[in-house]
Parts: C-alpha cells; sequence; structure tokens
C-alpha cells in the first residue's frame, strides 16, 4: 500500500512540476515577444 501511495505522490509532483514549467514557458515566450528589438524595413 505504501509503494501505491508512493507512486501517486510521484505523479502529482511530475504533473504539478510539469505544469509549472509549462506556466514558465508561456511566461518566457510574452517576455521575449514584448520585449523583441523592433526591426525596421
Amino acid at each position: 500500500m505504501k509503494k501505491i501511495l508512493l507512486v501517486v505522490l510521484a505523479a502529482v509532483g511530475a504533473v504539478v512540476a510539469k505544469k509549472k514549467y509549462d506556466e514558465s514557458q508561456a511566461e518566457q515566450a510574452l517576455w521575449a515577444e514584448a520585449t523583441d528589438p523592433v526591426r525596421r524595413s
């Protein structure tokens, strides 16, 4: 039973970490777009 609980907790931790990573990447992409240098033609 303890092994199952450990696996479930590890899975939940992985999901939370992935969600935070994705949010961070989205924020980084937004800042990269907002701070791109202006290109003049």
